[in-house]
């Protein structure tokens, strides 16, 4: 028997449509071709440069567009001269398919750099003392920006604010826990957009920003000379709002039940995108939609298993291959020429091998989803798609308040276990007769892998609605595997910027290489011309 189907989800529906459409491919327009060897040539060259520099896959082209940005901005600041070049330079590496781009966005991207140009050269970023911060802030966004012109993220954007329309429905914030009288609506309806964002799509920070702009300034694609000046004299505490934003104090707490229940909406915009045409009867018809959705979460698990794994290799290999440099060019030569006069080999195959066999065991040790998960999913799922009358609430409630005596007993308690959990692999690495300089380097690429290795780990949980249950074993090893964690993650954000081979990628090998590929197009025309010539 046929149920209703609400009013939000007809509109998911619709927009899932608007998507399919935008698909199909358009007579009458012209679209942007590269060669293909040359496109052949830059493709494997940024396989090449994705081993090094790993990223997880939803962020390596707008992490491409940022770099190849920022190497022609440093050439001059002109957006007519930058546009074209920089959306073939996508094009040729892959990250945009061949002959699907419409040659007007050139002119869009264009437009787009204009803007952001005007917003740089703004008198407000002359100070050296965050100029640099802001230009690479300014130029995250433009990157999503540009990304968005050239590839619409129709599909995710509606999953987005159909998730976003019903968390606001059902997550309610308990009153006088972060201010008098409540957090603010419009305060929380941004936390929960935000998380949403994270939730779905594991979107990062530049993202979220520019689509907090966008929210801001309705007209973010289109503004006024004038107003984009305004923009540029302010872009400082708009830049400080949006962090206050994104590190709200309820920030985690919004995401953790945003990613708690994500994945209804996840599995519903799968069977939806499958086919938007008959979208509408099949979620009407409940046992339809049922075995519609056992075989999106049957697929989902499947691709989960498969991403997880590329992402463990790649991850340990771009940290593999960091690691080789630093043995190679500082490990070994201070031990040999300043220390001891010679190396200590099993040190060096310790500290390749040690955070690898990490990587190798927290993949191995992921668990699937519990038994009652998939019938917890249907459930969920069930709940979203129909119209019901009364709507399940998530509340949100503040840590509880901690004394300063409270507090300090707490940090004594987390650096005592950040000592002993360091402590007991320094004492491992002088059994094993390590030299000194290799217990730093040893330390650093442990803690790198395994927050890489718990960040894939918890992308696991990506079908999981059953809550873990904590126990004895579970919290003793977070006690003292979280200092490890934490300085991972300091680490991490670190490793991205300073990362020595990147360096050298960006320095002294990326221009001279695109230039090449240039070359190599415009080589393989001319021989075309003149192949045409021959009668």
């Amino acid at each position: 028997m046929p149920t209703m189907i609400s009013q939000q989800t007809k509109k998911l529906i619709q927009k899932y449509q608007h998507w399919y459409n935008s698909l199909q491919k358009k007579e009458g327009v012209s679209t942007i071709h590269v060669d293909e060897v040359a496109a052949g040539v830059a493709s494997f060259y940024e396989k090449i440069r994705g081993l090094v520099d790993w990223r997880e896959e939803h962020l390596l082209r707008k992490t491409a567009i940022e770099r190849n940005l920022k190497r022609r901005l440093f050439l001059g600041k002109d957006g007519e001269k930058i546009a074209d070049p920089l959306v073939y330079e996508l094009i040729r590496g892959g990250h945009f398919p061949n002959d699907m781009v419409l040659e007007s966005k050139i002119e869009e991207v264009q437009k787009a750099l204009d803007k952001y140009i005007l917003i740089l050269e703004n008198e407000s970023l002359k100070d050296d003392g965050f100029k640099l911060q802001m230009s690479n802030w300014i130029l995250g966004i433009a990157a999503c920006e540009i990304e968005e012109i050239l590839s619409p993220s129709l599909k995710e954007n509606a999953l987005i604010e159909y998730m976003t329309n019903l968390m606001k429905e059902r997550i309610e914030v308990k009153e006088n826990i972060i201010v008098f009288n409540g957090i603010k609506e419009e305060e929380k309806n941004t936390q929960i957009y935000t998380a949403v964002q994270r939730a779905l799509f594991k979107l990062d920070s530049p993202i979220i920003s520019y689509h907090l702009l966008k929210k801001r300034y309705k007209e973010w694609k289109n503004l006024p000379d004038l107003q984009i000046k305004e923009v540029g004299q302010n872009i400082y505490s708009i830049y400080k709002n949006i962090e206050k934003d994104l590190n709200h104090p309820l920030a985690d707490k919004f995401y953790k039940i945003c990613e708690r229940y994500n994945t209804p909406y996840i599995i519903l915009g799968d069977i939806i995108s499958e086919d938007p045409i008959k979208a509408e009867e099949n979620i009407s018809d409940p046992i339809i939609l049922e075995s519609l959705i056992k075989k999106a979460y049957n697929q989902r698990l499947k691709t989960l298993k498969s991403r997880l794994g590329r992402a463990a290799f790649y991850a340990t290999l771009s940290i593999f291959l960091t690691n080789v440099v630093a043995l190679l060019a500082i490990e070994i030569p201070f031990a040999k020429y300043i220390v001891t006069g010679e190396f200590n080999s099993y040190a060096v195959i310790m500290d390749i091998l040690g955070p690898t066999f990490l990587m190798a065991f927290l993949i191995i040790t992921i668990v699937p989803p519990k038994k009652g998960n998939f019938e917890q999913v249907i459930m969920e799922v069930m709940k979203i798609a129909h119209e019901k009358e009364i709507k399940d609430i998530y509340m949100i409630k503040s840590s509880k308040k901690r004394g300063v005596l409270f507090k300090t007993i707490i940090s004594i308690f987390y650096i005592i276990t950040f000592i002993i959990s360091y402590g007991v692999i320094i004492w491992g690495l002088y059994k094993l007769n390590f030299p000194p300089l290799s217990y730093l380097i040893f330390v650093i690429f442990l803690s790198l892998i395994a927050f890489a290795g718990a960040k894939i780990r918890e992308r696991s949980k990506e079908l999981q609605v059953i809550e873990d249950k904590t126990t004895f074993s579970g919290f003793f090893i977070d006690l003292f595997s979280i200092p490890v964690l934490q300085t991972g993650k300091w680490l991490s954000s670190r490793f991205i910027k300073y990362n020595i081979i990147i360096v050298l990628f960006n320095s002294l090998i990326d221009m001279p290489f695109q230039i090449f590929t240039e070359f190599l197009e415009q080589w393989r025309s001319f021989l075309k011309e003149k192949k045409e010539e021959i009668h």
